[in-house]
């Protein structure tokens, strides 16, 4: 409001492919484009590749939450080429709470950062000197969050990267996959559906049922040891991880298949 400007938000689609939606809703009134790659209810994907095209052609910016996907789905930095991105740690980053990660696009390296603190100055790390410059990190460095050398925190968030880059992207998401779609073959068994392939993260499964879902359902799973969330109220998110095996996938649905009888 303070800008001018407004906030649209876009209704669901009902075959869940979102990207003509958000494509169709961009237009020359439009300034960011604010998103993730991946529905945190749903687990749809969309194609930022298109959506980046598409602001190009009416000076959008692109701004992405990719806290549903990185580190367990492939991205493509130059397909998408955000102005801004940022994910939390403590999801697929395999980091713990209060860290997270903030891409700044080099055309706004010479931006106004929304913390104005010490770090955020030139040569701050210079102790000997102590001085209080006016301007800026260089870099995006000048938009890091105040006190960033977080010792107890960060080399955790290390550990988590160094461990994703060991296992690989990749195969991350080719492991997580095969159980994902084992899990929506066998739910579709009981009933429950899902996002269409075409448009589904592959480590990301949503499932739903026409005669909706018991509040207390995720307690009742709790209760025998199995995991899960109820998400909007509608649908049961289920991501599985490299530290899943197929046993795991049979203990689910031994205890789903008689929490929705």
């Amino acid at each position: 409001r303070a800008a001018g400007a407004e906030v649209v938000t876009l209704a669901e689609p009902p075959d869940h492919d979102w990207t003509p939606v958000i494509l169709t809703a961009i237009d020359e009134r439009t300034r960011v484009a604010a998103l993730p790659a991946v529905h945190w209810i749903s687990g749809a994907r969309i194609d930022l590749g298109l959506v980046r095209r598409r602001l190009a052609q009416v000076g959008g910016a692109l701004v992405l939450d990719l806290t549903q996907s990185l580190g367990a789905m492939p991205f493509d930095l130059r397909e998408a080429d955000p102005d801004f991105m940022v994910a939390a740690c403590y999801k697929w980053l395999l980091g713990p709470y209060t860290t997270g990660f903030l891409y700044v696009a080099p055309r706004h390296h010479g931006g106004r950062p929304l913390e104005h603190h010490w770090f955020g100055r030139r040569d701050s790390e210079n102790f000997s000197a102590l001085g209080y410059s006016e301007e800026f990190q260089p870099g995006a460095r000048r938009f890091d969050m105040g006190e960033p050398s977080n010792f107890a925190l960060l080399p955790a968030a290390v550990a988590g990267l160094e461990l994703i880059l060991h296992w690989g992207v990749a195969n991350i998401s080719a492991t997580a996959g095969a159980f994902a779609d084992e899990i929506v073959a066998r739910a579709a068994d009981l009933g429950l559906g899902t996002v269409p392939a075409t448009v589904r993260a592959p480590h990301y499964v949503s499932l739903t049922s026409r005669a909706g879902l018991s509040p207390d359902l995720s307690d009742r799973l709790a209760a025998s040891g199995v995991y899960v969330s109820v998400r909007g109220g509608r649908s049961l998110r289920i991501t599985p991880h490299v530290y899943n095996e197929a046993a795991d996938v049979d203990r689910l649905f031994s205890v789903l298949t008689p929490a929705l009888a």
